[in-house]
């Protein structure tokens, strides 16, 4: 390992003593943590080759602000808002509703109770990534639903990254009480900085309660992304996660999913778009792990430039999983004949019993419809720009407020206007 990433880099960062302890034992460990190699299926196809860990540092310190931080909405809408720069709690608000419910949103150093929530749905990182999250984020964040309590409005967490020439380590722990419901939206953006940034997320969801989850991941083209997300689900208890992966220069999303009592379920969905020489690596594990459990995956890309996607999947049903349905969908556009996408659906079945299906596909536009749509007048770059939009409306409807399918539709557009305006005026027109 790189020099930077020694315990007594680890041993400056702030928090408790049981946080410190926990941070040391982990960052001694580190030279001992293979690192991660595309020979391993869970890295294939990927780009981890490329990455030069010994250009980036960890912060004992928050980074001067040098721009103004943009704020992540109008927090008022929120039931509660975090801003998280460069790992460092930058700022944060909660309703009085919220506040009044018992709800818990801020460092996970300051509960009582912290440190039996660090680590408890993670309970030993699957890689080098996780093994520095743990030893070297500065501040990690909580956010604690009592049992009962139903938000109307969401929970947003922005995750800034304007630090140059760093590795930062964001991390946030969610718990959903029983029978309780809440929207958690995490905003991952950056200023224009090279730089390699690794959350984790962490999120137990009790017997009967709901999380909807989304990740909108804006990163600059500088940026090197590899985040875990992980999820365990209870008793009659249901989780929506969704990803918007729009920016980064390598952007990778790893998602757990656990059901661990009957009747839980998940359902996760993804969209990506991929221009110049960016990469969107997802990577997914469907566990079922209990009775009559329900999971349903639908990822969808489109690719243009060079730019390049993965998607490898993973449904694994247990011995005593009997009963379960799981759906695994990836579809994939390629807008340019220099795009790449890979997409690996897997099944692992320990007993029968079961409803199991998986499907993808990589193609450029559907030459039928564009062709329908040029018999009528309507030019093809315009055609096939609506052949796109349309293919991401399922996925659009899919988002867990109203706010998040508005920005992932924005942003599509946006990219699509970009596509369009590097045609020839003419082949535009």
């Amino acid at each position: 390992m790189p020099n930077a990433f020694n315990p007594s880099v680890s041993a400056e960062l702030p928090g408790p003593a049981w946080l410190a302890d926990l941070r040391r034992e982990v960052a001694e460990g580190i030279d001992d943590v293979a690192p991660p190699s595309s020979d391993e299926e869970v890295w294939r196809y990927s780009r981890i080759g490329d990455l030069e860990l010994d250009r980036f540092q960890p912060l004992v310190v928050q980074a001067p602000l040098v721009d103004p931080l943009a704020g992540p909405g109008a927090t008022d809408v929120n039931a509660a808002t975090l801003v998280l720069r460069n790992g460092w709690l930058e700022d944060s608000w909660i309703s009085a509703e919220a506040a009044g419910l018992g709800v818990t949103a801020g460092p996970i150093g300051d509960l009582e109770d912290g440190a039996a929530y660090f680590a408890s749905v993670l309970n030993v990182p699957v890689d080098l990534f996780g093994h520095l999250n743990r030893a070297f984020g500065p501040e990690p964040l909580a956010v604690v639903i009592p049992d009962g309590v139903r938000l109307d409005a969401p929970i947003v967490v922005r995750i800034h990254t304007d630090a140059d020439s760093s590795a930062l380590f964001p991390r946030l722990f969610v718990r959903g009480g029983l029978d309780s419901d809440v929207t958690i939206v995490e905003h991952h953006t950056s200023a224009d900085v090279v730089s390699m940034v690794a959350p984790v997320l962490e999120a137990l969801v009790e017997a009967d309660a709901r999380l909807s989850h989304a990740l909108i991941q804006d990163l600059g083209t500088g940026v090197w992304q590899f985040a875990h997300q992980v999820f365990r689900v209870a008793q009659n208890a249901t989780v929506e996660t969704f990803v918007a992966g729009l920016g980064g220069c390598y952007a990778r999303t790893r998602t757990d999913c656990r059901l661990v009592g009957r009747g839980a379920e998940a359902h996760l969905t993804a969209a990506y778009y991929g221009e110049g020489d960016q990469t969107h690596d997802f990577r997914t594990f469907q566990e079922h792990a209990a009775p009559d459990t329900t999971s349903e995956l639908l990822f969808k890309g489109a690719l243009d430039d060079t730019s390049r996607s993965v998607y490898s999947g993973l449904i694994r049903v247990d011995p005593e999983a009997v009963r379960t349905r799981a759906y695994q969908t990836n579809r994939n556009i390629k807008l340019s004949p220099d795009a790449w996408a890979q997409s690996v659906p897997n099944l692992e079945i320990e007993t029968d019993d079961v409803v199991c299906s998986h499907a993808s596909t990589v193609s450029p536009v559907d030459e039928d419809q564009l062709f329908y749509l040029e018999s009528r007048g309507v030019p093809t770059t315009i055609a096939e720009r609506l052949l796109v939009e349309g293919f991401f409306n399922d996925v659009v409807k899919r988002a867990p407020t109203e706010a998040v399918g508005l920005a992932l539709r924005a942003a599509l557009v946006e990219r699509l206007d970009r596509r369009l305006r590097n045609f020839r005026p003419e082949a535009a027109a």
